[in-house]
């Protein structure tokens, strides 16, 4: 059967601070965030991975550049998997986005499937072409272990949309904190979440570290 491990990359100076980071701002990792990809790399170092996907951003290919390592392992850049676009809210916190933006924040903080960020983009979107990412690997893969290396919303945005929880709800039903691993198995049945928001591999020192 096919596995999917989706992977949020690790700690970023905009996770540190919980600031909005989307697509629209390229952030590298910490110190911190490289730890966390290596120590992903280290737990899964016998793992045989049919191929690692991630985003167009640094911090996901760094992420896979170093789990692939000398193992060479293919590598496949998925626009689809890109972070949600927030628009004008990029690089600030909630308290500032709510001060300078709050009908739209209200608004977004009541349902993101429908309702952007300010000049952003909606989960509803992020969905679609997320979706076209996961389906193009089922088509050519029947089984193995596939990883995908992606961002907070996306990753909790695909999962709501393959086991039909309703995407305007992802903030409130599934929890992805920074450099965890989801697993989603394709069986007979359909998709069938296996892991969600798994930090088993990093250690305790990463796993405490503040931010989100």
């Amino acid at each position: 059967m096919l596995q999917l491990y989706f992977l949020r990359h690790g700690q970023t100076p905009f996770s540190l601070e919980n600031k909005f980071c989307g697509a629209g701002t390229d952030a590298p990792l910490t110190p911190e965030g490289l730890e966390m990809a290596r120590a992903f790399a280290e737990f899964y170092k016998d793992t045989k991975w049919n191929v690692i996907y991630h985003s167009p951003m640094e911090r996901t290919r760094v992420t896979a550049e170093i789990i692939t390592g000398p193992r060479k392992i293919p590598m496949r850049k998925a626009d689809g998997m890109t972070e949600i676009n927030y628009g004008k809210w990029e690089g600030k916190t909630v308290e500032e986005v709510d001060r300078v933006y709050h009908d739209e924040h209200i608004s977004w903080t009541a349902d993101p499937a429908w309702y952007p960020p300010t000049d952003g983009e909606a989960a509803t979107s992020v969905a679609v072409r997320a979706f076209s990412v996961i389906q193009e690997i089922r088509d050519e893969f029947d089984d193995g272990k596939v990883l995908i290396v992606s961002h907070k919303a996306t990753i909790r945005i695909s999962l709501s949309a393959l086991i039909g929880i309703d995407v305007g709800r992802y903030r409130y039903r599934l929890a992805c904190p920074v450099g965890s691993v989801s697993v989603v198995q394709f069986g007979m049945h359909g998709p069938l979440i296996e892991q969600i928001g798994d930090r088993s591999h990093l250690s305790d020192r990463l796993k405490n570290l503040p931010g989100t």
